[in-house]
């Protein structure tokens, strides 16, 4: 089938990532039965490739994308499953860094399709999901292509999610904080112990640094797997190198030595970031696995992992980030004022319905000197008029705009050449933002629209 065909079909897929979640826990989150039945059926081919298997809130995709970089340098092939995807759904599946061609990904969803049909019909375990489906066409495409290493990202959780059927040579927990609440549970601990879940008897663990009552239960399950756990910040450390709008360099003191970095991302937490991805990368060399410090240096320097402090332009800066929890956007805004210079924040921002907007705004609120509300294309997008009043409420004036690209025209209107533009929010509307600066085409699905004043979200 070609490209537009196996996206519309895989869109006709139950979608927990396009509608918010209807709770409770279990209506949301994927079962784990239907995705072994699913791998059963192509053979499992998650189990033919070594495994780098990563939960977090924050972080993960960094961190994911580092060690899939590093990887690749180091003359393996590679594959990397991750998600959302920015701009075209080929980015959640990835060869040797790379987005998969649109003639394998329709032969992929051709694939797998028979596999989904006879799961959902004959399993007795419901309809098997998007995701779950995404899942299984990229361990398919890594055993197919016959890569050495998978760099597997945790969609949701960790525990219940599709992509907790491996066993991992190392799983990683990043920095945890409080999302996805109405699923995972209202306490870091709940959270904590939902990703923890990915934690297999005998595999090592690299744990982030993490606030106590996250890190106890992480350690918990550590202990209830008798595995070993590798502490970044105590075991594996950093230093904070020069930084310029295009990277900064970071020392990481790791446990087999000591590696002199330079990485293409900003912000202090990608320095832990990248702390952890040199601990993961370490265990994989102590398997007996050649990665050697010039691999690390070439991988990360060249890593692509966008809208996460991006700077997209210089006069006036534009910088597009995806924080979308209050934890993300406190140390978003941290990070401004260490590594940029600028006199002015102007804000473009969009949420999602499902995500904790009050905390959000308040953070922005008092950072940013003029707001521009928008929405994304996104399902889930709240309405600019609601974004917009949220701010107002606070006794911060805001714009509504009808779009991403729109919030940005006026924003840039309105700010001097020495202002920041900051779009975040949400991922949907930092990628839309990205869009607009970087003049990319996106791929446009039937139910993806602005959201309009009579939209959900939207204030009556």
């Amino acid at each position: 089938m070609d490209y537009r065909e196996s996206i519309d079909r895989l869109l006709s897929l139950v979608d927990h990532e396009r509608t918010a979640h209807p709770g409770p826990r279990q209506k949301a989150i994927d079962n784990l039965g239907r995705v072994e039945a699913l791998m059963e059926r192509l053979g499992n081919p998650h189990k033919r490739a070594r495994t780098v298997h990563i939960a977090g809130t924050k972080g993960k995709g960094s961190t994911a994308a580092l060690c899939d970089a590093a990887l690749h340098a180091a003359g393996y092939r590679t594959g990397f499953y991750s998600s959302p995807h920015l701009h075209s759904f080929r980015e959640r599946v990835r060869l040797d860094t790379r987005p998969v061609t649109e003639a394998d990904f329709g032969a992929l969803v051709e694939q797998v399709w028979p596999h989904w049909q006879w799961v959902t019909d004959n399993g007795g375990l419901g309809e098997v999901t998007l995701f779950e489906v995404m899942t299984g066409m990229a361990f398919q495409c890594f055993a197919d292509a016959a890569v050495d290493f998978q760099t597997i990202e945790v969609g949701l959780g960790g525990r219940l999610d599709a992509t907790n059927v491996v066993a991992p040579d190392v799983s990683v927990v990043t920095s945890i904080s409080r999302d996805h609440t109405a699923v995972l549970g209202d306490t870091l601990a709940q959270i904590a112990a939902e990703k923890a879940g990915i934690i297999k008897p005998g595999s090592p663990v690299v744990v982030a640094p993490q606030v106590a009552e996250a890190g106890s239960a992480i350690e918990e399950a550590c202990k209830r797997m008798e595995t070993s756990r590798i502490q970044v910040g105590s075991d594996v450390t950093w230093e904070r190198g020069a930084a310029g709008l295009d990277g900064q360099s970071v020392l990481v003191k790791g446990r087999l030595g000591e590696y002199r970095l330079r990485i293409p991302l900003l912000g202090a937490h990608q320095l832990e970031n990248a702390a952890t991805a040199v601990a993961a990368l370490e265990v994989l060399r102590e398997q007996g696995h050649s990665i050697p410090e010039e691999a690390m240096r070439r991988g990360f320097a060249g890593v692509c992992w966008p809208c996460r402090m991006e700077v997209l332009a210089r006069s006036p800066l534009v910088v597009a980030d995806g924080a979308h929890n209050p934890y993300s956007v406190e140390a978003l805004l941290g990070s401004l004022s260490e590594y940029l210079c600028y006199r002015r924040l102007l804000l473009v921002v969009g949420f999602s319905r499902d995500k904790n907007v009050a905390g959000m705004v308040r953070c922005l609120a008092r950072a940013g000197s003029r707001v521009f509300a928008t929405g994304s294309r996104h399902p889930r997008s709240l309405a600019p008029n609601a974004v917009a009043d949220r701010f107002r409420e606070l006794g911060t004036p805001a714009v509504e705009t009808a779009s991403p690209a729109e919030a940005l025209a006026e924003a840039l209107e309105a700010a001097g050449e020495d202002d920041l533009v900051l779009a975040t929010g949400s991922l949907f509307v930092a990628a839309e933002v990205r869009e607009a600066v970087l003049g990319i085409e996106p791929e446009l699905y039937p139910d993806l629209s602005p959201p309009g004043p009579g939209s959900p979200g939207a204030t009556p």
